[in-house]
């Protein structure tokens, strides 16, 4: 086991509305399991994070929601709950949303909060899939050929350049408004759609971006996650294959492995690098026809299913980040590549839509099988337990 310092507080900050959002209830044990005191701040209900016996506390998300413009409301919100806690604490952005909005926010709470310093408005501009398109141009890593169309005749005509289907995306999905029927993602089948689409511009509150299709396959969808230092310094990096997700071909990693690939782990680090990135990333990448890796997506927080890239000592990117921002040494990894993640719930389910089954029942030997189940009740404060027999997980 690495040496691990537990006495700074840590606060899970999650502003979506999944209330089995199984990353967060992870990063709560994994800090928790290391004897830290962690909160959470979360919309109403919170789901099953909130019966974790590793919980200190749960904080109520902002008042009236947050406009990540005007993130005002969560600066009170996070103010707040560092005056209930009554010491510093690191905190942890657990989705977009959050780390758009703390950096934002962060020089306000640089007395009351350990954050990643981040560029002026890095994760913003990384989450915007227009700005996203242009960095990759700018440092030639291979990314969906990508249209940004400015009327609808213009969107029209690149859904058919670009062939049908065509993958059609807001820029900044985060802005979508509730109640309009407007998703993040859609994938097209006709130039029409796409001008229909386009025409919705101004009441999704961003741009519409046309991006060339790569067919989803048994072997084409992996992704990246890292910990990372001032300055882009690595702290502890991993990429895997997505082996199942849940909708079927298009969502959250529903069955994972650790794969190590040479080609996925320097665009990762190359891109951490030039951004001078520091905090946890998660970026999703999809192999083409011609075996080519192009990113598709950069998050700027953990990944739900960071915990598959947990080591032999148990470190995993929370744990990096927390020792990090606590001043404390971060040990060399050691060991890892193989694990197999399920995420039980939507495991299932994928199984069941796509009609095979998720993975054989037991792992191979040398391979760590990491399990989570959202909605496992668990309740009181924590006791002992033996250790764990080989081969489980989370």
């Amino acid at each position: 086991m690495h040496a691990f310092a537990n006495h700074v507080p840590a606060v899970l900050l999650r502003l979506d509305r999944n209330p089995f959002h199984h990353g967060t209830l992870g990063a709560v044990r994994s800090l928790g399991r290391k004897g830290v005191e962690v909160h959470v701040v979360v919309e109403a209900g919170g789901g099953p994070v909130r019966r974790s016996r590793y919980l200190r506390a749960v904080h109520p998300g902002p008042v009236g929601g947050l406009d990540p413009e005007t993130p005002q409301a969560l600066l009170d919100c996070l103010l707040t709950v560092s005056e209930r806690i009554g010491r510093p604490a690191v905190l942890v952005a657990m989705d977009d949303l959050s780390a758009i909005a703390v950096a934002r926010i962060a020089p306000a709470l640089d007395e009351r909060y350990r954050i990643p310093h981040q560029p002026d408005g890095l994760p913003a501009r990384v989450a915007d899939k227009a700005e996203l398109s242009r960095l990759c141009a700018r440092w030639d890593i291979p990314h969906p050929e990508t249209v940004i169309p400015a009327s609808g005749a213009e969107a029209s005509e690149a859904a058919w350049r670009l062939g049908l289907p065509v993958v059609a995306k807001w820029s900044r999905p985060w802005l979508l408004p509730a109640g309009e029927g407007l998703r993040s993602t859609t994938l097209l089948h006709s130039a029409a759609e796409a001008r229909r689409l386009y025409e919705r511009s101004a009441r999704a509150g961003s741009r519409l971006l046309l991006q060339r299709f790569l067919p989803a396959g048994q072997d084409t969808d992996w992704f990246f996650h890292g910990a990372f230092a001032r300055g882009g310094h690595p702290l502890l990096v991993g990429s895997g294959r997505k082996e199942l997700s849940w909708p079927v071909r298009t969502g959250l990693t529903a069955v994972g492995r650790w794969l190590p690939d040479p080609a996925v782990e320097e665009a990762g680090l190359r891109i951490a690098e030039r951004l001078g990135y520091q905090g946890i990333l998660d970026l999703d990448f999809r192999r083409d026809e011609r075996g080519c890796f192009r990113l598709v997506d950069f998050n700027p927080r953990p990944g739900a299913q960071f915990r598959l890239f947990t080591d032999t000592g148990g470190l995993d990117v929370v744990q990096a980040m927390y020792l990090d921002l606590t001043g404390q040494r971060v040990p060399t990894p050691s060991g890892g590549p193989g694990r197999v993640f399920v995420a039980e719930n939507y495991a299932l389910l994928a199984a069941v839509r796509g009609r095979r089954l998720p993975l054989a029942p037991r792992p191979a030997r040398g391979r760590r099988l990491v399990r989570t189940r959202p909605g496992t009740r668990s309740r009181g404060p924590a006791r002992p337990r033996p250790p764990a027999a080989p081969g489980t997980g989370s």
